[in-house]
């Protein structure tokens, strides 16, 4: 393996923490590290490529945005030969990527061409899926557009929550880059063209996207207690007078006829949806 290459890496969140881990393992050449903060509205759950960069002297560099003439130049005075992204959120502009000559790479959270964009595992499980998974391929002026190098189908049943699930995308993302990263460093992956009659696009999820709709199906709020529960803000309900965040739940019987959205029992607090009941199994309360 050519560990003289120099490598300049873009990441965040646990899967960039354990990505950059393995390349500092493999005795990489990581010549600078690239990153940013969590949203103001995250639980900082994890380990950041940031922190593991510093241990090893690596230079850090956080800026709000690499769509600047500095940039351009600072990349360009790195010298990369290849450029990995790996749950990067900025945009990397052509004038950046391009500069790679062994060709620039992005690790993507879902099993592409699907679930193009922002937060694919939540959404695939908001979205009643069975799989998630995890894609690397090559980093293009579109999000999540590029031929791929490798990816990895991460299945799930339906009632594990996005905190059962997380854990085995990281690990399917390490595996994958470790299995790419020889033909990375060599310059000659192989490419596979992603089919675009099967792609599809989700845009970034906000707190406010929690709300519950209660004319959706039982099955469908569950599925949104599930894909947004912690670590994430939580789907929750405007109720006697605050919020009633469901970190957890099930679906019960029949509604019985009331109305979406009608809080049938306080204990534990159950709703009725456009055909059963959702049940909290854990919530919190907070007054307005």
């Amino acid at each position: 393996m050519n560990t003289q290459v120099r490598i300049i890496f873009f990441g965040f969140s646990d899967v960039g923490y354990k990505c950059l881990k393995l390349l500092l393992d493999r005795g990489c050449n990581v010549v600078a590290v690239f990153t940013h903060d969590a949203d103001a509205h995250e639980t900082r759950w994890f380990e950041t490529p940031e922190e593991l960069a510093a241990k090893n002297s690596i230079p850090v560099f956080k800026p709000p945005t690499l769509k600047t003439e500095k940039w351009f130049r600072k990349v360009k005075y790195l010298k990369p030969d290849l450029i990995l992204s790996l749950y990067y959120r900025n945009l990397i502009p052509e004038e950046i990527f391009s500069q790679a000559r062994l060709g620039a790479y992005n690790m993507h959270g879902s099993y592409l061409p699907a679930y193009r964009g922002r937060a694919p595992l939540n959404w695939s499980i908001i979205n009643g899926e069975n799989h998630c998974g995890v894609s690397l391929h090559v980093l293009e002026k579109k999000f999540d557009t590029g031929d791929i190098v490798a990816q990895e189908k991460v299945e799930f049943s339906d009632e594990e929550y996005v905190s059962d699930i997380q854990p085995r995308i990281a690990a399917a993302a390490v595996r994958v880059l470790d299995g790419a990263l020889e033909s990375l460093l060599e310059g000659n992956p192989a490419l596979k063209k992603q089919d675009e009659s099967k792609a599809s696009y989700y845009g970034r999820r906000t707190p406010a996207d929690g709300l519950i709709d209660f004319s959706k199906t039982a099955r469908e709020t569950f599925n949104l207690v599930r894909g947004i529960s912690r670590p994430f803000p939580g789907a929750f309900a405007q109720v006697d007078g605050g919020k009633l965040t469901i970190w957890r739940a099930k679906v019960g019987g029949p509604a019985g006829g009331a109305a979406p959205g009608t809080k049938v029992s306080d204990n534990p607090p159950a709703f009725a949806c456009s055909d059963n009941l959702i049940i909290a199994e854990e919530f919190e309360f907070s007054p307005d």
